[in-house]
């Protein structure tokens, strides 16, 4: 379960009471996440002063894995998109008007519970409205007056194999043992020059709620950062089109991503013609972070990794396949 940090019910019942969002009901230890210790939080519902949200949470105290100096920005952006009419959890402010208190030492801020599911096998219909939420927060995001550097972006990916050795990726698979070479050509072409906007980044179906065919929801901004929006685009191309292993592409998920996303905000021709570059970074980014995970977690560790080779395989078919994956 993905809590580090046990909070009792006292401390979660007076730091519900600093907002006006009712009296404390119920909290529940969330196991998603890897990072940070959550809780859903249930409440009576807001008092005759505050704005009536509903009554359910998602509390996250932040343990790992992300520069306190980053919140701001992250809780910002949230309120920001959401404002917009966004599918996005706002953050709840307390009475004082902050949208980030301290719990046990901890930095922790409450934000919108959104109800809906995440989907495991996405159907085309899904993947449009998934192309057309993400073009609507590249526009809403434009405006947002904070900025974040992509710290993940293809120069870090060329450096985390490099790191990583061709020997040591060898003996994870033998195929990975030349991607930090692919890397470091993919980031001497890299196109500097596409639209930016502020973008999620890490857009997988396990970041977006669904209820039926439409987007309830999107979900862990935490990745978020001024990139090239056609790279959040493949970002997400190579996350949702592909089965969970990146052995089948799946060409009707591809083509109604890319046709929702236009729907929106439709894409220049420069940006198109480089969407199979740019999903070839987007892969061998998650290469390069499972990677790292692979070499540094230890075998006896009572740790799922995932598997480097579901990005491996989505890179080979964008580098052999990449014109007729966005055809």
């Amino acid at each position: 379960m993905a809590v580090y940090t046990q909070l009792g019910a006292e401390a979660i019942a007076a730091l519900v009471g600093a907002y006006d969002i009712g009296a404390l009901v119920s909290a529940k230890g969330i196991a998603e996440g890897v990072s940070n210790s959550n809780w859903l939080i249930e409440t009576t519902g807001a008092d005759s002063a505050g704005a009536n949200r509903g009554a359910r949470f998602i509390l996250t105290l932040y343990e790992r894995r992300i520069d306190l100096a980053d919140l701001p920005f992250f809780l910002g952006l949230l309120d920001h998109l959401a404002a917009e009419g966004c599918p996005v959890p706002a953050t709840i402010h307390d009475r004082a008007g902050a949208a980030i208190r301290e719990v046990a030492g901890k930095k922790a801020a409450l934000i919108e519970f959104l109800p809906g599911i995440s989907p495991t096998r996405p159907n085309a219909a899904q993947a449009h409205a998934v192309g057309a939420a993400l073009a609507q927060v590249h526009l809403a995001a434009q405006d947002f007056p904070l900025r974040r550097a992509n710290a993940l972006d293809i120069t870090h990916t060329a450096r985390a194999l490099e790191r990583c050795g061709a020997q040591a990726l060898g003996n994870i698979d033998p195929t990975l043992a030349g991607l930090a070479d692919a890397a470091a050509g993919l980031a001497a072409r890299w196109p500097h020059d596409l639209p930016r906007s502020i973008c999620h980044t890490d857009l997988f179906p396990d970041n977006v709620l669904l209820r039926g065919d439409d987007v309830a929801g999107l979900i862990d901004f935490y990745f978020a950062a001024e990139e090239a929006m056609a790279y959040d685009l493949a970002v997400t191309h190579a996350a949702w089109c592909f089965d969970p292993a990146g052995t089948r592409f799946e060409p009707e998920l591809g083509s109604a991503l890319i046709a929702g996303y236009d729907s929106r905000r439709p894409l220049e021709p420069h940006e198109r013609a480089c969407l199979p570059l740019l999903a070839e970074g987007a892969c061998l980014r998650f290469v390069a972070s499972r990677a790292e995970d692979w070499l540094d977690t230890p075998t006896s560790a009572q740790v799922a990794r995932k598997d480097p080779l579901d990005f491996a395989r989505r890179w080979r078919f964008y580098a052999e396949n990449g014109a007729q994956a966005f055809a």
